[in-house]
């Protein structure tokens, strides 16, 4: 039985060292073998998931954003109950070794495993020397695990604010929710479309850092952005929506920063449905005729060299196979709302809103 017990806690102390290091020491491998911290997150997250399915906006999205701090410490517990275990199952299967008469139950070589984990004294001395061993083993393992950890952290929410600072900048250029439509319309009524192919360049840096970040750390993805309207999913789709637009009409290379910012963007959401285990055939709200020549009359009146209303909307579609399947299963997983092509609505910045709230609204930036 201590034998079992022996091998049980040498295979239980592997697997959880091995998740802690491919979790925070292997973090660029885009396809990574199951284990066991990831699908108990997942699960996890479903069932969470399901719950605030129920609830009305605001709580709902409260609850959601609970989770990703709460998954984040729910792995790292994890991580400590299995080290804990598997070092007392080792204590039990050398004998139990931690009293001087060495009649220790399984009960006592847990309260010992705990205490040597944490580095606290359990008032529990080891008598052999295979339990001195392992109590320092189990030491360094603590040590490790906790500080690395501790040390992860400053990362991660830098990674966090990064990625919200360019949601947040996307509010006066697009609206809230942000849509294709709000951002091509007010950069043609004020003719800055130059500046708008500029800022759509400025997006590939971020789709490369968030493609890095969320695969490295996709606890990332479960962390909500500040306001109802905003979501990273939703600024991530209407900058491809843009792009695509821009990309599918024009003639000459004039574009060029919005076709790489495509491309990337395009990687970024294909790599990330695999990291989240999204369906790549979701579907979505489809793009109305009436709305495409919407966007198509900006389009006309934007100065660049466009092709004519047939071909435009033929090359459209082809890039939309190409990233809206893909946003759409990571919307359906992530329970992140997809903006739509043209806000059926006038789209109003939050910035605006807020201030109109207050009552010190000054009127619309001109």
């Amino acid at each position: 039985m201590r034998v079992i017990a022996g091998i049980a806690g040498v295979l239980l102390v592997i697997a959880m060292l091995v998740e802690f290091f491919v979790s925070f020491m292997l973090p660029v491998r885009v396809k990574r073998d199951p284990r066991l911290a990831r699908a108990l997150f997942t699960q996890l997250w479903r069932a969470w998931r399901g719950v605030a399915r129920r609830l009305p906006d605001g709580p709902r999205e409260t609850l959601l954003g609970l989770f990703g701090p709460l998954g984040l410490l729910f792995n790292l517990a994890l991580w400590t109950a299995g080290l804990v275990l598997g070092f007392a199952l080792l204590q039990y299967g050398f004998g139990s070794h931690v009293t001087g008469d060495g009649g220790a139950s399984f009960g006592d070589d847990l309260y010992f495993s705990a205490g040597g984990f944490l580095s606290a004294s359990s008032g529990v001395e080891p008598t052999s020397a295979a339990a001195k061993t392992l109590l320092l083993a189990e030491a360094a393992a603590g040590f490790m695990v906790l500080f690395i950890a501790i040390g992860y952290l400053p990362a991660l929410f830098q990674a966090f604010s990064r990625r919200e600072t360019a949601v947040s900048q996307l509010d006066p250029r697009a609206g809230s929710p942000p849509t294709a439509g709000a951002m091509l319309r007010r950069a043609v009524n004020r003719e800055q479309v130059p500046q708008l192919l500029d800022y759509l360049g400025e997006w590939e840096g971020w789709a490369a850092e968030l493609m890095e970040t969320h695969l490295s750390y996709p606890v990332i993805g479960y962390y909500r952005s500040q306001h109802l309207g905003q979501n990273w999913l939703g600024a991530l789709t209407v900058v491809l929506d843009t792009c695509a637009l821009i990309a599918a009409a024009t003639r000459v290379s004039e574009a060029d920063s919005a076709t790489l910012t495509f491309a990337l963007g395009r990687h970024a959401v294909s790599d990330l449905t695999y990291t989240f285990g999204a369906s790549a055939s979701g579907a979505r709200a489809p793009l109305s005729d009436e709305h495409f020549d919407e966007l198509y009359e900006l389009l006309e009146r934007s100065g660049l060299d466009i092709e004519d209303a047939e071909t435009t909307r033929a090359h459209l579609d082809e890039l939309r196979k190409m990233y809206e399947p893909q946003v759409a299963g990571l919307s359906a997983v992530l329970y992140l709302r997809l903006p739509e092509w043209m806000s059926a609505t006038k789209t109003v910045a939050n910035w605006h809103a807020e201030v109109v709230e207050r009552g010190r609204a000054r009127g619309p930036l001109t």
